[in-house]
Parts: C-alpha cells; sequence; structure tokens
C-alpha cells in the first residue's frame, strides 16, 4: 500500500508540477522516474532512502549522466551504451533549445 501511495504522489507530481518548472536535470533517468524505479523495485523504506540520496546529489556540482536506482554496493546495470546513445541525444536537444 505504501509504495502505491508514494507512486501516486509521484505521478501527480509529474503531471501537475512538473510541467510548470524548467527542465534541468542532468541525470537519466529523471529525478522523478528515478524515484518510482526504486519504490517498484525496493519498496517503501530503500526506495525513500535512495530518493533522498539521489535528490541530495540532484545539483549543478552533483554530477551527470546514467544513474539507475540500485542499492548501495549493487553492480551497475549492463545496458549502458543504449543508455549513453540516450544522454547524448538529451544533451544535443537542450543545447539547440538553449542556443
Amino acid at each position: 500500500m505504501g509504495v502505491n501511495v508514494a507512486l501516486s504522489m509521484l505521478k501527480f507530481y509529474k503531471r501537475e508540477i512538473s510541467p510548470l518548472l524548467p527542465s534541468s536535470c542532468l541525470y537519466v533517468p529523471t529525478c522523478s522516474e528515478y524515484s518510482m524505479q526504486a519504490y517498484k523495485r525496493y519498496g517503501v523504506v530503500k526506495g525513500t532512502i535512495l530518493t533522498a540520496w539521489r535528490l541530495c546529489r540532484c545539483n549543478p556540482l552533483g554530477g551527470y549522466g546514467y544513474d539507475p536506482p540500485r542499492w548501495f554496493g549493487e553492480e551497475e546495470l549492463p545496458d549502458k551504451c543504449l543508455v549513453n546513445a540516450m544522454i547524448w541525444l538529451q544533451t544535443c536537444t537542450r543545447i539547440s533549445v538553449i542556443n
């Protein structure tokens, strides 16, 4: 039940609040997508911890790129090549919008 409540709140945020804010996410997936994946995969407690950790890193000095939800110490997922291509396309789109 807790996971469904968290997912409902995230869906509301993505539908109603996120469109009002400028697109500035440097990570793939975005923080809200990351949070949804973390809750689905790890449940409420671990999902909340991972979401809080991600939000702490989500700033101009915090980093960028592919950062899927994974519990501390877990190995990285193997599909980086596809994701790197997605990051490249997302970056190019941002640059063309800015210019």
